[in-house]
């Protein structure tokens, strides 16, 4: 008889598969939970390392003094940990290093007897002790761990370069405020600069002053008083340009406009006599322009009888605009005189800031309209021209120019 066969046994191929899936499963989870329990080992040892570091920066004195350069090092040092120099540290014993430096030196290797050396040396001094123990402290940790630096190695990486940037720094600035003085814009097509000064005929040793600046300038002259003449030579000798500082009534009638003065009481011929007298006292004059006299310059009938006895001395008038309703332009337009203004007063205050504010608003003046007329006076001596004799080889250089008022663009 024929022996029976067994029947076959039929496994459906969805039951291997979900085997399949099951064995791989298994086995990613395995994997999972070695490599989780690994990485905890190496944060760990990671924690351990990093306290270690932190007890060295804090016991050490470079560190204590350097807060920014211990904070660039401690993110160096843990980026270079890696799991296989971790694994590779031995156990350290983290007590704090004896006191007595001479233990210290026996424990330590040939290869550190020069820092040791240098450590018993400080430890001499009863004040310094502890910060020579701390550093061989750090050493010794250091050796152990394998990635945390040397202080003495440290301090050299990270101090030396901090003054070198600071002391660059610093020269740079100093370099590029020497090369650029005053920070003075570039002259548009060799924008005039015109100096006026006032009130002179007061103080001879401070006209003095104005009369030795390195450019042409134009000074105004009081009349019939003390100094007068002697300044009005003065001024012609230094080969300036000298005009009559004509003194006239201002709004303020309590205001006194000094001698030689033009009141709104006066008639023509009474103007027209005083101004006469004036220009004769002063000798040869290139022009006049008001002392006070916003209540004059204001008043359209008496500026008619000043503009035509200039016109008639052959000499020119500056508007020193004492009054912003000033009717010398309809005037002279009327006439068909010309005549010049001032743009800028230096010196409302004798502070050196403020009369750098309004030559810096002078220069904008000249580059716009060609021209800038600058009004400042005698009785500044004590600051103006000395910052005038600084400013001048820059403006020059920038290209400036400088001129009289009769010899400037500046004619309307």
């Amino acid at each position: 008889m024929r022996k029976k066969r067994k029947p076959k046994v039929y496994i459906p191929t969805y039951k291997i598969i979900i085997l399949c899936a099951s064995v791989i499963a298994v086995c990613m989870t395995l994997l999972l939970i070695t490599t989780i329990a690994s990485g905890n080992k190496a944060d760990k040892k990671r924690n351990k390392a990093d306290d270690i570091t932190t007890n060295v920066e804090n016991t050490s004195p470079f560190f204590s003094e350097n807060n920014a350069a211990k904070d660039d090092n401690d993110k160096a040092e843990k980026k270079s940990l890696s799991t296989q120099e971790i694994k590779s540290d031995k156990k350290t014993d983290l007590a704090p290093a004896p006191k007595n430096n001479n233990s210290s030196t026996k424990k330590a290797t040939a290869s550190d007897n020069s820092a040791d050396t240098k450590k018993e040396v400080v430890s001499k001094s009863p004040e310094t002790k502890p910060a020579a123990d701390t550093k061989k402290n750090t050493n010794d940790v250091s050796k152990n761990v394998g990635e945390v630096p040397k202080p003495v190695e440290t301090k050299k990486a990270t101090e030396t370069p901090e003054p070198a940037v600071t002391k660059s720094t610093t020269e740079t600035k100093k370099t590029e405020q020497k090369a650029t003085g005053f920070n003075f814009p570039q002259a548009v097509n060799s924008a005039q600069l015109v100096f006026v000064f006032d009130d002179g005929g007061q103080n001879t040793e401070h006209l003095k002053k104005f009369l030795s600046l390195p450019f042409p300038i134009t000074v105004a002259v009081l009349p019939q008083i003390t100094h007068s003449k002697e300044s009005a030579e003065m001024v012609r000798k230094s080969g300036n340009e000298l005009i009559l500082h004509q003194p006239m009534q201002a709004l303020n009638a309590k205001v006194n406009p000094g001698p030689g003065a033009i009141t709104p009481e006066m008639t023509e011929d009474e103007i027209m006599s005083m101004l006469f007298r004036n220009i004769n006292e002063l000798g040869q004059i290139a022009g006049m322009n008001n002392h006070e006299g916003s209540a004059i310059t204001a008043d359209a009938e008496k500026m008619s009888i000043i503009l035509k006895a200039a016109s008639e001395n052959g000499i020119y008038f500056l508007d020193s605009r004492t009054n912003s309703e000033t009717k010398v332009p309809y005037v002279a337009q009327e006439l068909g005189y010309s005549y010049y203004e001032r743009n800028i007063f230096l010196d409302n205050t004798k502070k050196r800031a403020d009369i750098l504010a309004e030559i810096n608003k002078g220069l904008g003046i000249a580059n716009k309209n060609g021209v800038a007329i600058m009004i400042g006076h005698i009785w500044s001596a004590d600051v103006l021209p000395d910052l005038l004799n600084e400013i001048y080889p820059e403006l020059k250089q920038k290209g400036y120019t400088f001129a009289t008022v009769s010899n400037s663009r500046g004619k309307k």
